[in-house]
């Protein structure tokens, strides 16, 4: 006989099936263009910078797991005629969930042998009506400090912290989105701080600027992107 107690645990185990079920994300939400990549949105000349696509920027990610985590990755070196020089990476996901998901810079360059400094959230100015919630990164090693500016999107969301990345993605499900998802990460060489933030808080807004407005989205969001065209 199928006692009471065991139809009682039957059914909440429907129904948090039923539950789960509901929950599962469903409708796509991506906002690189269709047909469009990173790498062809973003120019390799602006504003007085011009670029080199290499490997050496990209200390952060081993090759099998940056193909299993991203549709494309993107790392060039851009320099300017006074020997400025930022390098860049960003990382594109068309399926951002549990299981793939943007990785940060404070558990990727552990990871190879560098050390965080610094990891603070900050806010980068673009326009007067328009700034890009980012973070701050010191990462060390013996022979070289590298000074970084980063910040990702989410789908619509662009979350400032690991923590807020959680909860980004736990919103977008709750909202039944399977979104895209991008990691843009500028950085410099150097033991003086203040000079290498001064020359990655000069870069952004010219390479934002530089991308087509209808690609924008994709870099910064659909909100800020409309106010900064």
């Amino acid at each position: 006989m199928i006692k009471r107690r065991d139809l009682l645990l039957a059914g909440l185990a429907v129904g948090g099936l039923g539950t789960a079920e509901a929950l599962r994300p469903r409708k796509r939400l991506t906002l690189l263009g269709k047909g469009a990549t990173i790498s062809g949105a973003l120019p390799q000349t602006f504003s007085g910078w011009e670029s080199e696509d290499t490997t050496l920027v990209n200390p952060a990610m081993a090759g099998r797991l940056a193909k299993t985590l991203y549709s494309e990755t993107v790392s060039r070196l851009y320099y300017d005629q006074t020997g400025h020089e930022v390098m860049m990476l960003i990382a594109y996901g068309d399926t951002q969930s549990d299981l793939l998901q943007l990785h940060r810079p404070e558990s990727c360059y552990p990871a190879v042998g560098y050390t965080i400094q610094l990891s603070k959230a900050t806010d980068v100015v673009v326009s007067p009506s328009v700034s890009v919630p980012a973070r701050r990164v010191i990462a060390s090693t013996e022979d070289r400090v590298e000074n970084i500016i980063y910040w990702t999107r989410l789908g619509e969301r662009l979350p400032q912290s690991a923590g807020d990345q959680r909860t980004a993605r736990l919103q977008n499900a709750m909202e039944g989105y399977v979104p895209d998802g991008v990691l843009i990460r500028l950085s410099t060489f150097g033991d003086v701080p203040d000079v290498a933030f001064n020359t990655l808080d000069s870069f952004i807004p010219l390479m934002l600027r530089a991308v087509q407005p209808k690609q924008l989205p994709a870099f910064i969001g659909t909100s800020l992107a409309r106010r900064l065209a």
